[in-house]
């Protein structure tokens, strides 16, 4: 099956030489890594400790001043809209909680 194997790949290959663009798309996909896409790092000042309206200002501003790429910035965002979302969900939780306690409390 081995032997197959290469006389599979060596026609390929010589397709791919010949100007085959389909056989010469499926040698690369497998001789090279796929590329992926990746943020890069970035440094600003940012409080973290800052209301989120604010946290989200200090990366608008970071982007209006070069120091972030828009698309960078927008993941920044995300990311903080995504962390105040569940922040949101555990203070929700803990009110729940709480009335629950106090109800039992009373009855």
């Amino acid at each position: 099956m081995l032997d197959e194997m290469r006389n599979i790949v060596a026609v390929l290959v010589g397709k791919a030489l010949e100007g085959d663009t389909n056989a010469a798309s499926i040698v690369l996909a497998k001789c090279l890594p796929s590329i992926k896409a990746q943020a890069e790092k970035v440094n600003f000042e940012f409080d973290a400790t800052a209301p989120i309206s604010d946290q989200v200002a200090q990366v608008l501003d970071a982007v209006a001043a070069g120091a972030v790429a828009p698309d960078v910035g927008r993941l920044i965002i995300d990311s903080i809209k995504s962390l105040a979302d569940v922040r949101a969900s555990e203070e929700l939780e803990a009110r729940i909680a709480a009335l629950e306690e106090a109800k039992d409390a009373q009855g």
